[in-house]
């Protein structure tokens, strides 16, 4: 995973609600345990016709979407079954980050372990969000926040422990493993 300090990127936006794992990546996708070519069936069937062909009328199919590493959603993003393959399937298209007023607590996990960065916000700010498709913003890890284009800066929850992981690009198992020396050291000295 590598180390995220600062998202900056235009938007694209669903505006739909409760946007189910199903739907960010079709279980019949699921056969693989590798994180590679995933993005090619994200949002699989709403992107592409029963013929095979890209629907032109969805976002992600637009021109403007193209190089946009931040998905803005209606409320609770990822609701649905836990499938870590749909925060692979986002990051392998290219999403670096999701903004929805209220997002899945398995989804939002599954993300954090992956390098995806979920965001909450307000309803005002998604509002704003969800009415300016292709608005510049920029994601600061380290302060939690979400500058918008006019400026203001919109906070966002962001544990610590989360945070540091997604800063240094390791997760919860590599942390402890860069922890290994001190580890051995107390099991020995609580043994002795």
């Amino acid at each position: 995973m590598e180390p995220i300090q600062q998202i900056r990127s235009r938007t694209v936006v669903l505006p739909f609600t409760n946007i189910d794992t199903d739907q960010i990546i079709p279980a019949r996708f699921l056969r693989t345990t590798t994180r590679v070519g995933l993005g090619k069936q994200l949002f699989a069937d709403w992107r592409y016709g029963a013929d095979g062909a890209l629907k032109p009328e969805f976002a992600l199919n637009r021109p403007e979407a193209t190089g946009c590493a931040v998905l803005v959603a209606g409320r609770n993003f990822g609701c649905g079954s836990s499938r870590e393959h749909a925060p692979w399937a986002l990051l392998d298209y290219g999403i670096r980050a999701v903004i929805s007023t209220e997002i899945a607590d398995i989804f939002r996990s599954n993300s954090l372990k992956n390098g995806l960065v979920p965001i909450e916000v307000d309803e005002l700010t998604s509002r704003w969000l969800l009415e300016h498709p292709g608005a510049e913003v920029t994601i600061d890890v380290a302060s939690a926040t979400l500058r918008l284009p006019d400026g203001s800066a919109v906070e966002f929850p962001l544990e610590a422990f989360v945070r540091y992981c997604l800063l240094n690009g390791t997760d919860q198992l590599g942390f402890l493993l860069s922890r290994e020396r001190e580890i051995s050291a107390y099991e020995l000295a609580a043994r002795a």
